[in-house]
């Protein structure tokens, strides 16, 4: 069985439009502003997400955007697993899909990724494919988020979480610092299909735990009660 992973780039405040700047936003651009010098450490974090992929799901129009940005002919071992990939593009206009190897999903949503869910196996990760995205949460059919998350609030624009009519619990099971001042946090599903905690994900790094003692030693360590604050450190 499939796993369907949405992974993106994000503010600090959860914005995801337009981070080339390519749409005209007028906060755009984001991407390349805050990524900086760091985004060497996030395209190897990139690589080595798409060497343990299995396939991929998007929107229509994130299939033109990929398949813009990383045609066939382009160089480099990344490119090169990115278009060897199945991928799968939910669409009820599109005939013919414009990035390599697509299959067109032209079913109902819910239905088409539940089946595909189940006649795959390893990760299905979605690519931007916000839409998308925000329908598969809202039928609970994402087991895990990855977040590649950004030094800035933008304050404004499209954001990746849109109202739900259900919350939705989520358990982090990796956080990694990208170079200076990116992070990468995944979470995954709170509870599984019996209501049990699921384990943590193989291969991805555990959050230490701190116990509610060991906290609070921490916390009076540092602040002084009688001055009603706590001094930085």
């Amino acid at each position: 069985m499939g796993k369907i992973i949405i992974s993106t780039n994000t503010s600090l405040d959860g914005i995801v439009q337009d981070p080339d700047g390519a749409e005209g936003f007028r906060l755009g651009g984001w991407f390349t502003q805050f990524g900086g010098k760091d985004l060497q450490e996030w395209a190897k974090a990139g690589f080595a997400e798409a060497l343990r992929t299995e396939a991929l799901l998007l929107g229509r129009r994130s299939d033109e955007w990929f398949a813009a940005r990383w045609p066939a002919d382009r160089p480099g071992e990344w490119a090169a697993r990115l278009n060897s990939l199945p991928k799968y593009v939910v669409s009820s206009t599109l005939e013919e899909p414009r990035w390599s190897n697509a299959t067109v999903l032209t079913g109902d949503v819910v239905s088409e990724v539940s089946k595909l869910r189940l006649e795959l196996d390893g990760d299905i990760v979605v690519y931007a494919s916000y839409q998308l995205g925000r329908t598969l949460l809202e039928h609970d059919l994402v087991d895990e988020l990855r977040l590649f998350v950004f030094p800035v609030v933008l304050g404004a624009g499209q954001r990746l979480f849109a109202e739900t009519s259900h919350k939705t619990p989520l358990r982090l099971v990796g956080a990694q610092a990208i170079g200076d001042s990116l992070t990468f946090l995944t979470y995954e599903r709170a509870l599984g299909k019996t209501g049990e905690r699921r384990r943590p994900v193989a291969g991805w790094p555990k959050t230490p735990q701190t116990s509610a003692d060991a906290l609070a030693a921490r916390i009076s360590s540092v602040c002084s009660p009688s001055q009603g604050r706590c001094r930085r450190r």
